[in-house]
């Protein structure tokens, strides 16, 4: 019988985290995560790790640096305007190609915003998450039971690409209590980091962990060499399907709003509306050959978002504007209702009747 624990989605990323080997958590509190760092900071003196409150969110990213580089598993979790202070140590960590897991529990923004939960940064996260040419993996979850199971796959993911996986989220996720099956969260590396500075012991060459290079076509090799590895990458964009296989109306949505859509669709159903779920549970690599594939049969679209719109340019690229797309959003910490969904899929199925 597996065993099932209640937990918010916050507590489910801190136990999924050490129970994948992480035991280096550098942190600082805001609101909606506050609950991630504060039970790695109850866990970890019991079991050996190190947790550490750093100063700010800067120092925060860049200690995740220093333990990275000797061959760690480690991570950090911060809300919408921490990442943004995190934003430059992520692109030094990608230009030394460092693993780590970043927790992104999102907040309405811009500026300080608010507590309330979003999907704003949606950009910052696929698009924008630092200076230079570089991406990270952004996994999606939209059940306690996924931001479970998907940390754990974050660290294993991060340490086979040697890339920075996110876990984004946003606050309604973070506080809401699920039961958890913990028992297959065991995971440990498998990956040999022969590249981490552990101390040479008169045995090999010593390593560098860098991301300077004044040499112009040095630093285009890295980064054409890195591309390369991003194109791997994307094997790995999956999705999450919902009565998909006759739908001519398709939502698109992820996290929470998948949630919130799977009952309009429901009651779309019942009113002859033939309506399907597409979520995106990798949002860097997008699933774009999903969408593709589903154009053959949808005669419309409609992107579910708590944003202005982000995703949705995803969506019409993937599908190259061959079908229209509407948007049923809500932004500022305000969350789409079942009813404003349904009613976003009703307009799209008139529209395309007359």
């Amino acid at each position: 019988m597996a065993e099932k624990v209640l937990m918010k989605g916050n507590e489910a990323i801190a136990e999924a985290a050490i129970m994948a080997g992480c035991r280096h958590f550098f942190g600082y509190p805001i609101t909606p995560q506050t609950e991630v760092a504060a039970y790695m900071a109850k866990r970890m003196p019991k079991i050996g790790g190190t947790y550490l409150q750093a100063e700010s969110e800067i120092a925060a990213i860049n200690m995740v640096y220093g333990a990275s580089s000797a061959g760690v598993r480690a991570m950090t979790s911060s809300s919408s305007p921490g990442i943004s202070l995190k934003s430059e140590g992520l692109s030094y960590m990608a230009g030394s190609d460092l693993p780590a897991v970043l927790v992104n529990i999102q907040r309405g923004g811009p500026g300080l915003g608010g507590i309330r939960p979003s999907q704003s940064d949606y950009f910052q996260a696929t698009r924008s998450s630092g200076h230079g040419d570089f991406h990270m993996i952004v996994l999606a979850p939209n059940t306690v039971q996924e931001m479970f199971d998907l940390t754990v796959e974050a660290f294993e993911l991060a340490d086979r690409y040697r890339m920075t996986t996110m876990i984004l989220g946003d606050g309604m996720l973070g506080q809401v209590m699920e039961p958890v099956d913990i028992s297959r969260g065991e995971a440990a590396s498998t990956v040999t980091k022969d590249w981490a500075l552990t101390g040479t012991k008169g045995q090999r060459k010593r390593n560098i962990i860098n991301s300077l290079y004044l040499e112009a076509e040095e630093l285009e090799m890295l980064n054409l060499k890195r591309f390369e590895k991003y194109a791997d990458v994307e094997k790995i964009a999956r999705t999450d399907n919902y009565l998909t296989e006759d739908a001519e109306v398709i939502i698109v949505a992820y996290g929470i709003c998948a949630r919130i859509a799977r009952n309009a669709i429901n009651e779309a159903r019942q009113r002859g509306i033939k309506a399907g779920l597409i979520r995106p549970v990798t949002l860097w690599p997008f699933p774009k050959n999903q969408l593709k594939a589903a154009v053959e049969k949808a005669k419309a679209f409609v992107v579910v978002e708590m944003s202005m719109g982000q995703m949705i340019q995803d969506v019409e690229l993937s599908i190259r504007c061959s079908r229209p797309v509407h948007l049923c959003s809500r932004t500022g910490g305000m969350v789409p209702t079942p009813e404003s969904v349904l009613e976003a899929i009703e307009n799209a199925a008139q529209a395309e009747r007359s």
